[in-house]
């Protein structure tokens, strides 16, 4: 199995734009609408990027690109966003086919739980090709 580790523990703005393919722009407007979006600065005012900023701004690509959500909508999804949440789903201890609940077991939010899991599993081989080619 590859190491995935990630080599930087910050990145520029330009270093995650080119990583996610977002332009620069994009990323310092989502700072505005998404409160979960807070890179640091440093003493220069320039902004840092963790490697949990770059997950998110791959998740938040994911809901407005690929699944067409408004910004309002994906608002709304990411009110329970926690970095280590993501991270978490991203890397299940147990095999998650084998723990699917049922069609009738499903209970109100568990079908979004389980189209946002199928998103995490998009956005986490993502990120394996990304770190691949760094």
């Amino acid at each position: 199995m590859k190491d995935l580790s990630i080599k930087k523990l910050y990145y520029s703005i330009s270093e995650v734009s080119k990583l996610t393919g977002i332009e620069q722009y994009i990323l310092r407007y989502w700072e505005t609408e998404f409160e979960q979006l807070k890179p640091q600065k440093n003493r220069a005012g320039n902004r840092i990027y963790t490697n949990k900023d770059i997950q998110l701004i791959l998740y938040i690509k994911n809901l407005l690109r690929e699944r067409k959500y408004t910004i309002d909508g994906a608002k709304k999804i990411l009110e329970n966003y926690t970095a280590e949440k993501l991270v978490e789903e991203q890397n299940p201890a147990v095999n998650t086919e084998s723990t699917k609940p049922k069609t009738e077991e499903i209970n109100p939010g568990s079908k979004e739980k389980i189209a946002l899991k199928k998103d995490l599993d998009e956005i986490k081989n993502l990120l394996e090709f990304i770190l691949a080619k760094l």
